[in-house]
């Protein structure tokens, strides 16, 4: 089996350069732990909440490998077949009537009923063969001739009956299909699973692979993204936004606002002209990144609150600094 590791990392920071050129500002603990998992050939567990980049990771070094990003959607209930392949049972039954059309002149020549049956059998494996394979996310994976990213999303809404399947998939990048025989990666994948701790993951799947938490950004990273993401954003508005947020983020809400809707507020208030945080733009425009009303309403009581002490931390020299 071939190892992905025609483009080499030299370093972490050259890492955190490659995946800064492809728009993703990593911190020191996300690019350390890719350059591990890269070079030990391991699987990454990826934790953290919705919406802090644990799926535009993936996509980012895809990018920066120049490979296929194969991205498997976990949920309940999916099993084994969904996941690596199906028969295409229409395809088989054409064939079969196909077949069935053509028994008459098949059988010509055979005498007796073993020369028959040895006659059909010549065909059965056909209908059982990779033209009558639909593949799935595993199942392309393991085939794709110049290695792929496969990214197993949202791991944690799978069963726990799927977890020890895809574990024993991880461990030989092989699987034994009945009608096929045992079919290996012709190149190994590099391997993201991402999580949002709706369940606890088991310890074997967790050994198996490097862990990587990634928390909400400190305000001189999500700072950084922004520049990055938003670049029309000036650097006052830059600074109060992320204050903002931040400040928000200390709040007891039903759902905290993400980077990616951090940025979305960015877009937004570029698209209102907005130089500077106000009480009525910033009341205007809750909805971009609190996303249940019961958060808005909370955060609209304490609005002239958190807007100053936006302000405050905006101004202050550590964060002119960060």
């Amino acid at each position: 089996m071939k190892t992905l590791h025609r483009l080499h990392f030299d370093s972490v920071d050259g890492l955190a350069q490659r995946l800064a050129a492809v728009d993703y500002i990593a911190s020191r603990e996300i690019t350390t732990s890719v350059y591990l998992g890269f070079n030990l050939e391991k699987p990454i567990l990826v934790e953290g909440p919705a919406g802090v980049g644990k799926t535009e990771l993936a996509k980012g070094m895809a990018q920066i490998l120049d490979v296929p990003l194969i991205r498997m959607q976990c949920y309940e209930g999916l099993d084994e077949s969904k996941a690596l392949y199906e028969w295409k049972y229409g395809k088989q039954l054409l064939y079969t009537q196909l077949l069935k059309d053509k028994l008459g002149e098949m059988m010509q020549g055979a005498v007796g009923l073993a020369a028959s049956i040895e006659r059909l059998h010549a065909h059965d494996d056909l209908f059982f063969s990779e033209h009558f394979l639909e593949p799935r996310p595993l199942y392309q994976a393991l085939h794709q001739e110049r290695g792929c990213v496969l990214l197993v999303d949202e791991v944690d809404k799978s069963d726990p009956e799927f977890e020890a399947f895809l574990l024993e998939v991880l461990s030989d990048f092989q699987v034994s299909v009945p009608e096929l025989g045992t079919i290996k990666a012709k190149v190994k994948p590099i391997v993201f699973l991402t999580s949002n701790n709706t369940r606890e993951m088991s310890d074997a799947l967790k050994r198996r692979c490097l862990h990587l938490h990634i928390p909400f950004p400190e305000a001189g990273l999500e700072r950084r993204i922004l520049e990055r993401r938003v670049p029309g954003l000036s650097t006052t508005l830059n600074r109060e936004l992320v204050a903002f947020i931040q400040a928000v983020r200390q709040m007891d809400l039903k759902k905290q606002p993400s980077v990616s809707e951090t940025i979305d507020w960015a877009k937004t208030l570029l698209l209102l002209h907005a130089e500077h945080l106000s009480l009525d733009m910033v009341r205007d425009t809750l909805n971009v990144f609190l996303k249940f009303e019961q958060d808005i309403a909370s955060a609209s009581e304490q609005l002239p609150a958190l807007l100053q002490q936006a302000r405050k931390d905006a101004e202050s020299p550590r964060a002119s600094h960060a």
